[in-house]
C-alpha cells in the first residue's frame, strides 16, 4: 500500500517508517524540511495547515498515519484542530481509505486536562471525516520521548526529590518497540473506525516510575511528596531542573493529574502481541541511550499522549 506518515520525521515517526518499509509499504514522509533518504521511504513537503500542500502530498495514498502534535506552543489545541480539520478534509477528497491516528489515554467521564482533551477531540475530527484506527496510548518508554527525557534527567540530577502530589497517579507507560509495532499493524487493519487503549501489562505511578530509573541507573533516590506544588509550580520545577521548555512541562504537568490507564486489552489481541513491561521498557531504553543520540527530528511532532 501507499501509506504516508505525518509527523515521520518526529520521535515515533522516525521509527514507524523503517518498520513500514519492512512490511513491503511504499512510504512517502510529510515533513516542513523534504531531504534526500537513502531508505526506500520519500520526504515530501506538507505543512499541515495549507490545503494546497495536503492535496499533494496525499495524492494517491492509501493510508495516512497522523502523528502530529504542537505541544509546544501555547495555542496547541487551536493548532491541533485546526490541522486536523485540514488534514481529514483533504484526505477525504484525496480517496484516503484510512487514518491511523496515536492519541492519548484517559477515560471522557473524567475532567481531562487540556492536553488530553486535544488529543480527544483531533481523534474525533478525524474519525468523523473518514475512517479511523486510534491508538490511545500514554508516556512512550524510548529515546527521544520527551516524557522519558523528563524521567531521566529528574534521576540523573536529583538525589532527592520534594515532588508533587502528581507521582501518586495511575498511568500505563508503553515501550518504544510496541507502539512501533501497533501502529505498523494497524496500517494492515480493514478500513473502520475503531479506537484501542495500549499500555504496560500492568499500570505504574510516576514514583514508581522513577524509582525504577533510579535502580536501574544504580544510583539511590529519594522522593517526599508534597501537596502544597501547584501545577504551574511544578511545570516551573520541572523547567529548572530539566531542559524541557516551560510550555511542553506546563502542558504535561496538567494531564499527570490524570489517571491514564489501560481498560481494554482488545488490540493486543487483535494483532497478536503482549506489550513489554516497564521495567524491560525501562532496560532498552537505557541501553540505547547509553549508545547515545537520537535520529534527526526536522520539527516537533507526537510523542503519543506525552
Amino acid at each position: 500500500m501507499n501509506v504516508l506518515v505525518a509527523g515521520g520525521t518526529g520521535f515515533v515517526g522516525r521509527h514507524l517508517v523503517p518498520a513500514l518499509l519492512e512490511q513491503g509499504h511504499e512510504v512517502r514522509v510529510m515533513t516542513r524540511s523534504p531531504h534526500e533518504r537513502d531508505d526506500g521511504a520519500v520526504e515530501v513537503f506538507g505543512e499541515i495547515a495549507d490545503s494546497l500542500s495536503l492535496a499533494g502530498a496525499l495524492r494517491d495514498i492509501d493510508v495516512a498515519v497522523y502523528l502530529v502534535h504542537t505541544l509546544d506552543h501555547a495555542d496547541f489545541a487551536e493548532r491541533d484542530r485546526s490541522g486536523a480539520i485540514t488534514f481529514a478534509q483533504q484526505a477525504r477528497h484525496a480517496g484516503v481509505a484510512k487514518v491511523v491516528y496515536l492519541g492519548g489515554l484517559g477515560d471522557d467521564a473524567d475532567e481531562l486536562s487540556e492536553h488530553l482533551r486535544s488529543r480527544r477531540e483531533v481523534e474525533h475530527i478525524l474519525s468523523a471525516a473518514l475512517p479511523t484506527i486510534a491508538l490511545r496510548a500514554g508516556i512512550v518508554v524510548g529515546e527521544g520521548s520527551v516524557s522519558w527525557e523528563i524521567l531521566c534527567q529528574l534521576v540523573e540530577r536529583l538525589p532527592v526529590m520534594v515532588t508533587p502530589r502528581w507521582v501518586q497517579t495511575l498511568t500505563a507507560p508503553i515501550a518504544l518497540d510496541d507502539i512501533v509495532a501497533y501502529l505498523a499493524a494497524a496500517v494492515d487493519l480493514p478500513a473502520v473506525s475503531d479506537h484501542f487503549d495500549v499500555g504496560a501489562p500492568t499500570p505504574t505511578t510516576y514514583r514508581e516510575m522513577l524509582q525504577t530509573v533510579a535502580r536501574e541507573h544504580g544510583r539511590s533516590l529519594h522522593i517526599l511528596p508534597v501537596p502544597v506544588l501547584s501545577p504551574a509550580l511544578s511545570s516551573h520545577w520541572l523547567r529548572l531542573v530539566t531542559d524541557v521548555d516551560l510550555q511542553t512541562a506546563r502542558s504535561l504537568v496538567d494531564s499527570m493529574a490524570n489517571e491514564v490507564i489501560v481498560n481494554d486489552r482488545r488490540f493486543e489481541q487483535l494483532v497478536g502481541r503482549e506489550p513489554m513491561t516497564f521495567i524491560d521498557a525501562t532496560r532498552l531504553a537505557l541501553a540505547q541511550r547509553a549508545q547515545g543520540g537520537a535520529p534527526r527530528s526536522a520539527e516537533p511532532t507526537s510523542d503519543a499522549s506525552r
